[in-house]
């Protein structure tokens, strides 16, 4: 009652953040609601994990009744009117949230859904778009690619590289910079160059025993010989680390006679002990790498695999994305999550089906999926003048055969219904995608219970 008795007026700002002690206490403050205004948007509420709850701003009203007026604001000054029909009936299916419909005075073309065969389809079909938009003026800082979980973004990071548009990373890190990443890599790197020493200097650390100094030591008797091969052969480490040693030498030699993409495949299985040692989240991280085999794999071989990826520059040591230049531009990557606050011209969201929005870990109670419907918002309400969501229809499976192609397929986001879809987006299918399936189907059928029965 003291503190209370200072103020006339409290005013809250982003009152769907905040938690229940901070509620708890705007309550002891103003227990009447006299002299109160809580401004804030319950659709924008996803930050739950931060502790967020939605429950201040829905109950809000009720709480204070009968003093409690609510004011709606649905002037739009951001989104063209399409984008914000789309939004507005994706969010209108809540189940519980204040309703209002945004409008704006601002014409301009509908929300696409571009269906395309897999990740690494909509890899290229994003780049294709973002050049595109930027041949027709539209600058790279301008445009924005959103995606539910920092590792949705993999195979699109990778195609930027090759491809060579600069981007900035915000949320989660950049593929090609996380540390069990950038480890494999350097494996590939100094078994096709014994002389790169940041890749040996790598390398060599990571095996039990070896530090700096034995590091240092090796890769200056490797830099004097006229044979690095044999100066590597010959190297004497010291005792603690002599197994795991020849541990390495032994993956060294198939590494270097094992043809491409099995190169890698063997690579990853000499790192895996280490990586399990090295990092208390190895299985998060040993699915980053089984990605990175298989987009591996779409290189000829592993001389053009390392060239066009341009790896581990000597200025990349920390996981951090690096913080571009004021006067570069650069393409935006960015976790939903991170985009909240943010606009810009154009938007592309990844990965627009079910397991991904919804995230599949994400659907055990109803309020998951609601926060989950009210990420996806939004992303959608990022955009002002262009929104593009893509929905791949295969997800390769992890853990394969080089060359496989087992597959699950994925189905449009359950926040998007057909009719939805059909009201409020052009459905966009490439002539790729088309062709794409049309060779699938046309694989030899299999009789699988015919196959069952003749093992009996």
């Amino acid at each position: 009652q003291a503190i209370a008795a200072r103020f006339d007026h409290v005013l809250v700002d982003e009152y769907q953040d905040t938690n229940r002690l901070q509620s708890a206490i705007l309550r002891q403050l103003r227990p009447d609601g006299h002299g109160l205004t809580v401004v804030g948007d319950d659709a924008q509420s996803i930050y739950s994990f931060r502790a967020a709850e939605v429950r201040n701003i829905l109950d809000f009203p009720a709480q204070f009744t009968p003093h409690a007026e609510v004011v709606t604001l649905t002037r739009n000054y951001r989104s063209t009117q399409p984008i914000l029909d789309a939004s507005n009936a994706v969010i209108a299916l809540a189940s519980e949230r204040h309703p209002k419909d945004l409008h704006s005075p601002r014409d301009g073309p509908r929300p696409r859904l571009v269906t395309v065969a897999d990740e690494l389809a909509q890899a290229r079909g994003v780049a294709d778009e973002v050049l595109l938009l930027r041949e027709g003026g539209l600058a790279l800082k301008r445009q924005a690619v959103l995606f539910r979980t920092g590792h949705h973004s993999a195979a699109l990071e990778l195609e930027l590289t090759r491809r060579g548009i600069p981007f900035v990373k915000f949320g989660g890190l950049r593929f090609l910079e996380a540390a069990h990443v950038k480890d494999l890599l350097s494996v590939l790197r100094w078994v096709q160059n014994p002389r790169g020493r940041l890749a040996g200097f790598r390398v060599v650390q990571m095996i039990p025993g070896l530090g700096t100094a034995s590091a240092r030591r090796l890769l200056d008797a490797i830099a004097a010989a006229d044979d690095p091969l044999q100066a590597l052969q010959t190297f004497k480490p010291p005792a603690a680390a002599a197994a795991d040693w020849r541990a390495w030498l032994a993956a060294h030699e198939a590494l270097c006679a094992a043809a491409w993409p099995e190169a890698i495949a063997q690579a990853r299985r000499w790192y895996e002990p280490h990586l399990e040692r090295l990092h208390e989240d190895a299985t998060i991280r040993r699915a980053d790498l089984a990605q990175l085999e298989r987009l591996a794999g779409q290189y000829p071989s592993r001389e053009r695999f390392l060239a066009e990826l341009t790896l581990d520059p000597p200025e990349a040591t920390s996981d951090a994305a690096d913080e571009p230049h004021r006067d570069e531009d650069y393409l935006i990557l960015s976790t939903l999550h991170s985009a909240k606050g943010q606009e810009w011209s154009a938007v592309h969201i990844l990965n627009a089906v079910d397991g991904c929005m919804p995230a599949d870990l994400a659907t055990g109670h109803a309020a998951e999926i609601e926060e989950e419907r009210r990420l996806l918002y939004v992303g959608m309400t990022r955009a002002k003048h262009h929104l593009t969501l893509w929905v791949p229809l295969r997800f390769h499976v992890t853990q394969q055969s080089p060359g496989g192609d087992r597959h699950l397929y994925g189905s449009l986001t359950r926040f998007i219904p057909e009719e939805l879809a059909q009201r409020h987006f052009d459905r966009v299918v490439p002539a790729s995608t088309l062709a794409a399936e049309a060779s699938a189907a046309a694989l030899p059928a299999i009789d699988l219970m015919a196959r069952v029965r003749r093992t009996f």
